[in-house]
């Protein structure tokens, strides 16, 4: 193994680039609500959403090939499917399952140990319930300790999402906001890091329908996460998964990691706000 991880970016894969995958500029990916594609991802059963995947990475993948490409690859940006296909290649690129491999190249390394695609059963107390926003409040989307993440999954999950811990997050975090480097030694190759996060999308991709409206209002996307381009905050590496996950790596080192189990939505969005804004004036405190 090298002592850093340095992907090839311009690898093609039928037109589409690892590039395109980690930019969302593949062509696949979150449609806007009530277009017709929209609508035939939902057919198709590859619908982007906060449940678990409830099909195997290849028949996932089978579906999507079905479905047309929203653009042509690096002409626009579509969130989510991207990072399923990257997981997806990862394991056919090493041979191994992708579990596996990560496991070996990134979580063992940088000592992650509760960070997987599933809980072992034996840690199953360890997780928390999820929920979303009912009519009636908050719901329960997963139980607590139970669940699709309880125990190895009944198919190939490559194309999946991983569970953590806040401490295995900032373990991550400390190596991006240090270059590259974990406990001193080199671990990512720091011009990946410094391309990791930069804005790596380009002003005529930054169109209204290309994600929610407002987006794109001083952001823009590194590789795998949003990158600030202006204000107080410019430069910083940040995102908010679909569970509520919210993280953010400042310039400066500064580091942020949330957990809340709660899936995004208009009631969630200025929690993270409000968390964000706390932390920031508890380090100038």
């Amino acid at each position: 193994m090298p002592d850093t991880l340095t992907p090839t970016l311009d690898r093609h894969i039928d037109g589409i680039t690892v590039r395109d995958l980690l930019t969302n500029g593949s062509g696949y990916g979150m449609q806007p609500g009530g277009s017709p594609l929209a609508a035939a991802y939902r057919d198709a059963g590859v619908e982007a959403g906060a449940d678990p995947v409830d099909s195997c990475a290849d028949d996932w993948l089978v579906a999507l090939a079905t479905l047309p490409l929203a653009h042509q690859p690096g002409d626009g940006f579509r969130y989510h499917h991207g990072f399923g296909i990257l997981g997806v290649l990862l394991q056919r690129f090493a041979g191994i399952p992708v579990e596996e491999y990560l496991r070996r190249v990134v979580f063992d390394p940088l000592g992650m140990p509760d960070t997987s695609l599933f809980v072992p059963e034996d840690q199953a107390h360890r997780l928390p319930a999820a929920y979303r926003h009912g009519e009636s409040g908050l719901e329960e989307a997963e139980p607590l300790g139970g669940g699709f993440y309880v125990g190895e999954p009944p198919f190939d999950t490559a194309h999946g999402e991983l569970v953590s811990t806040a401490a295995d997050y900032h373990r991550l975090c400390r190596m991006l906001a240090d270059g590259g480097r974990h406990e001193g030694d080199p671990f990512l190759d720091p011009d990946l890091v410094r391309e990791m996060t930069r804005d790596q999308v380009p002003e005529s991709v930054k169109t209204p329908d290309s994600f929610f409206p407002g987006f794109w209002d001083g952001i823009g996307w590194g590789y795998g996460g949003s990158v600030a381009t202006g204000g107080e905050h410019e430069g910083r590496y940040a995102w908010s998964g679909g569970q509520g996950t919210d993280f953010y790596i400042d310039p400066d080192g500064t580091i942020s990691v949330f957990l809340t189990q709660v899936e995004l939505g208009d009631a969630m969005w200025p929690v993270l706000g409000e968390v964000q804004a706390n932390a920031a004036s508890l380090l100038e405190g």
